[in-house]
């Protein structure tokens, strides 16, 4: 239980700030966000401010900005329609009721002759109370009601459609960035509290391979058989890489530069199901904010890294499944880092975070950068693509994407219960 709650609060705040970063900037180019939603199914909750509806769905498998445009209007106002109208003071129309009109008692009824709620805004239409086709202006934040379920106008000036290339691009791209950020906080965060861990010894183990060789508490290491040392995470992938080899190590005594040789002691890890190397050194930890800010740099550039090599695994035909984590994949090992302590479940969700920031760039139809690559498209031809193929385009995508999700999770099964 305590594994699928860190769960829903790790992905629910991943997808938040995912999906704040599409509706902050959305909103500063002027596009209507009709919802803000996280999750999908049905809704445990909503509640609207300003334009927006606020939602919890019943399925945490993601989430979405509902942007004007982007869908066509569900419901249009067509000549015949008999609708209800009510009124701002300013005699410019305030709601559309396209039924139940009877539970309105204070709205105008109207046959519909002509109609326009996306450029001109305007309602032509007959009235009982008034004598022939009266214009009705209408507000362009009007409410549609349909079986009683409010929904705000969309004028052009305000759809996806309506903007210009940079800024569909910017509303796209910033919820990724967002996934940035957060690593980033939750890197600094880590580096804060935990410390940064520096290539200066703070205490040699007993029996070990570094007090025969003589260091001591206090040196610093700064190469490694010739290479620089700039940290140590550097240092230990160096010598967890030299089990049972000789290394020479240099290292700064008191503002001296001494030369250390020694024979690398070997232990199995069973993370990594090998042997690996080991000196018997413990390192001196940093609290600063400057090296911390370093560390969380450092650490998004090292998650990046991995991704891309695991992609570049695909164009040399050696990738398997088993480089990829599926929704089981990810909750057992979410389990097995909740047991090593808060902090590394902090940077366990930084990485996953950065993880998805990154995969939703994939120039892949479905995806963030699928759109994009459609906007640049747009921006390159001077009109946008045809609606329909875009669309087509990405059902297929997310089909695939799916199918994919679907053999991953299958290939976790299969891994953890067989």
């Amino acid at each position: 239980m305590q594994t699928l709650i860190a769960i829903i609060v790790i992905f629910g705040l991943i997808i938040a700030i995912h999906e704040w970063g599409h509706l902050y900037v959305a909103k500063k180019v002027g596009i209507l966000c009709r919802e803000f939603a996280i999750g999908f199914g049905p809704k445990l909750f909503s509640k609207k401010k300003n334009e927006t509806v606020y939602t919890l769905r019943l399925l945490p498998l993601g989430g979405f900005v509902r942007m004007a445009g982007e869908d066509p209007e569900t419901v249009q106002i067509k000549p015949g329609y008999e609708v209800g109208l009510t009124f701002h003071s300013d005699d410019t129309v305030k709601e559309i009721i396209v039924n139940n009109k009877a539970k309105h008692a204070d709205a105008k009824i109207v046959s519909v002759e002509r109609a326009d709620l996306e450029h001109d805004l305007f309602i032509d239409g007959y009235s009982d109370d008034e004598e022939g086709l009266i214009r009705y202006d209408v507000h362009p934040q009007a409410d549609m009601i349909v079986d009683e379920e409010r929904e705000q106008i969309a004028p052009w000036d305000r759809q996806f459609g309506s903007k210009k290339p940079w800024k569909k691009a910017a509303a796209i791209f910033a919820g990724p960035v967002m996934n940035f950020v957060l690593a980033f906080i939750l890197f600094l965060i880590y580096g804060l509290i935990q410390g940064i861990p520096q290539p200066i010894v703070s205490n040699v183990m007993d029996d070990s391979a570094a007090e025969e060789a003589g260091l001591a508490e206090g040196d610093r290491i700064v190469a490694i058989e010739g290479e620089s040392i700039d940290g140590w995470t550097d240092m230990t992938q160096m010598i967890q890489q030299s089990p049972d080899e000789e290394i020479t190590m240099l290292v700064d005594r008191d503002g001296a530069t001494e030369s250390f040789t020694m024979m690398v002691d070997s232990v199995y890890e069973d993370v990594v199901d090998a042997e690996i190397g080991q000196i018997g050194v413990e390192p001196t930890w940093s609290h600063s904010v400057f090296e911390s800010l370093q560390y969380s740099v450092s650490q998004i550039q090292e998650v990046v890294v991995l991704i891309f090599d695991v992609l570049q695994l695909i164009f040399t035909g050696d990738f398997s499944l088993d480089y990829l984590a599926g929704p089981v994949g990810i909750y057992d090992y979410t389990g097995e880092v909740m047991q090593l302590g808060i902090l590394i479940l902090v940077s366990w969700t930084a990485m996953l975070s950065v993880n998805i920031g990154l995969i939703n760039l994939l120039p892949l139809p479905a995806l963030d950068g699928g759109r994009l690559v459609f906007i640049g498209l747009e921006a390159i031809r001077r009109k946008p693509i045809d609606p329909d193929k875009e669309g087509v385009a990405h059902f297929i995508g997310f089909a695939l994407l799916m199918l994919l999700v679907l053999m991953v999770t299958w290939n976790d099964l299969n891994r953890l219960f067989m």
